[in-house]
């Protein structure tokens, strides 16, 4: 995902040829939830996915925080925004009172904190974020880029946030209206560039490529099964539905994200792949552990 080309060559990049393909997962305190995740760098010779599973107090509340982030023009961004997003919002003084809007404030904040700590830098480096919060019976995914979140409830798949594209109408328009341009350069590209209408970072671009996000909320109820964040690299080979389909027998959480993982690999996806499954546990007892935050090695 991500620069055209020429960009893509930096030095800065992590080479990933001992990377092998990580797994894990975990289970919430009080057993409302698993959660497992799957990251590989595919068949790229460089690793730019991040991700974050992390089980939180806030408030005397349980929350669960998951997120998916896809660099581009090297690893800077996307590290960033994994260490310090989930901190910034559950620090957020609005975090349980009016999420919705804490969650678009810490986006904001983390890409603007970023950008401070990038003037020594000469080169842009940008990164998606896909995320999941889960407080009480609420299930708030934002999105900026594209990484994608979807979910299954009642059996069927339904997409939870948007990918965020140069040439959908309203996003070109925005882009525009900032005085950018989208052009055609092997995909869409916001000033013949970047292939997202929307990131943190990519400072010369930022008064286009904006980190506002999309949040969309879910009610948590015994309808809804499971959740799948992912970078691309699962999205361009399997769609929403077959994603769906191809883990919904499986009660695992971590399996279920390796069999996603492993399939977009086996369909030739070019790109990282990294993918989240949180499952919902309406009707199971509490009790049991919790994994805390995990690293990408």
């Amino acid at each position: 995902m991500g620069y055209l080309n020429s960009v893509l060559s930096s030095s800065s990049q992590v080479r990933a040829m001992d990377d092998a393909p990580v797994s894990g997962g975990g289970l919430s305190h009080n057993g409302k939830f698993s959660y497992g995740y799957a990251s590989s760098p595919g068949k790229r010779s460089s690793m730019e996915d991040f991700y974050e599973t992390r089980i939180d107090g806030v408030d005397g509340e349980i929350v669960g925080l998951f997120g998916v982030f896809d660099g581009h023009g090297g690893i800077r961004a996307a590290e960033y925004v994994k260490k310090n997003l989930f901190s910034n919002l559950i620090s957020h003084p609005k975090f349980i009172s009016d999420t919705k809007s804490a969650i678009s404030d810490a986006y904001n904040h983390t890409d603007s904190e970023y950008l401070k700590s990038e003037n020594n830098h000469h080169k842009d480096a940008g990164s998606t974020a896909s995320t999941a919060i889960l407080v009480g019976d609420r299930l708030l995914v934002a999105n900026v880029g594209d990484s994608r979140a979807v979910i299954c409830r009642g059996g069927t798949a339904y997409a939870v946030s948007r990918d965020h594209k140069p040439d959908q109408t309203d996003e070109r328009q925005r882009i525009e209206d900032a005085g950018g341009f989208v052009m055609w350069a092997g995909t869409w590209r916001v000033g013949g560039v970047l292939a997202v209408s929307r990131a943190f970072g990519d400072r010369l671009l930022k008064q286009y490529v904006v980190a506002d996000p999309e949040i969309q909320e879910e009610k948590i109820d015994s309808s809804l099964e499971f959740l799948i964040l992912a970078s691309d690299g699962l999205w361009d080979v399997v769609t929403n539905e077959e994603a769906v389909a191809m883990i919904k027998p499986l009660e695992d959480a971590e399996e279920a994200a390796k069999r996603l993982m492993q399939e977009a690999y086996q369909r030739g996806s070019a790109d990282n792949i990294t993918c989240v499954v949180v499952r919902f546990l309406m009707n199971q007892g509490s009790s049991s552990h919790t994994s805390s935050v995990t690293n990408r090695p």
